[in-house]
């Protein structure tokens, strides 16, 4: 708990509200009142209904969808805030849409996630906090500090748990998977840190959201795999790579985590018809349609520590 608390206010927008108050609840102190909401023709409408001035502001939002709703109800939280003369203002996202927007693909195309970066500075951030950016670059798109979380200690926290065995495991019953090859860095990080060997699917993409498995690099034959990613859009790549590991690789079960679950279109669908026994995510989106399948944790509180160091100007190290 804070020692501080009458110089820190933590406000919400409409993204994921539960998130904001665990996050207040771990902090042992109220949610700031304000009234976030939208008028007949779309525009978004902030007002804070209590004292800023001079305060540590944290404001939590994530840019999930509607993804443009929420990314305005951001920018105009921290334009009344600036305006109310806060002290400093920190934008806590726990999921940064447009993030994949961060290069140029073909010519003419736009870079999003920098024009983001730059709108948020604009409007009066001082900071910013996010987990798992789904290109590590994008950290260099903002002019103003940024603490990058990452996902991965709770999942290793929880396969460690669900998979005793795999720590003082010999004959590599479990294998951490990388769904695609831009995967590979991160899916070997968290295969370290959970003493798992390392496999990874090989496919080729025709156009946007749809994918076509090719090959598998590494052994799962017989194997539990883990299949490991920042984010989970449509499911449709996940899915096929799961199937190609028990039907190409002979793989003998199949989990997956993810730390974003954007699930657009027929991702639950999918993810109900594949071969997945487990899909794991964390709560930086809300869950929308409960599933048996899909399960969230909770990295609330992880953030509250992040911001308990941020306020207290300490180091967020101990959080990785």
């Amino acid at each position: 708990m804070i020692a501080y608390s009458e110089n820190i206010k933590v406000f919400t927008g409409n993204s994921n509200p539960e998130f904001a108050k665990t996050i207040c609840k771990e902090l042992g102190i109220e949610l700031g009142k304000a009234d976030v909401k939208h008028f007949a023709d779309g525009e978004a409408s902030v007002s804070l209904t209590e004292t800023v001035r001079g305060a540590d502001v944290f404001l939590v939002q994530s840019t999930c969808k509607p993804v443009n709703d929420n990314l305005m109800e951001l920018l105009v939280m921290i334009d009344a805030c600036r305006r109310a003369s806060a002290g400093r203002i920190t934008a806590v996202i726990p999921y940064f849409g447009y993030a994949r927007q961060d290069r140029k693909a073909k010519s003419r195309d736009p870079i999003s996630s920098k024009l983001v970066a730059n709108m948020l500075t604009a409007a009066g951030a001082d900071r910013i906090l996010t987990m798992d950016l789904h290109a590590d670059q994008i950290q260099g798109f903002f002019d103003i500090p940024l603490d990058h979380l990452r996902g991965a200690p709770s999942f290793v926290e929880y396969y460690m748990n669900k998979f005793p065995e795999a720590v003082f495991d010999h004959e590599n019953d479990f294998v951490v998977v990388s769904p695609d090859v831009g995967s590979v860095a991160r899916a070997r990080n968290f295969a370290q840190k959970v003493h798992m060997n390392l496999a990874i699917v090989d496919k080729r993409r025709p156009k946007a959201n749809v994918s076509e498995v090719m090959n598998i690099i590494g052994d799962v034959k017989g194997k539990t795999c883990i299949l490991y990613d920042d984010m989970v859009d449509t499911a449709g790549s996940l899915c096929n790579a799961a199937k190609a590991l028990v039907e190409v690789g002979g793989a003998k079960e199949v989990y997956a985590c993810a730390t974003h679950g954007v699930l657009s279109g027929p991702a639950y669908e999918r993810l109900e018809n594949s071969v997945i026994k487990e899909m794991l995510f964390l709560n930086t989106i809300p869950e929308v349609n409960p599933s048996a399948k899909v399960k969230f944790l909770d990295v609330a509180p992880v953030f509250a520590r992040a911001i308990e160091h941020i306020h207290g100007a300490t180091s967020i190290a101990d959080l990785f």
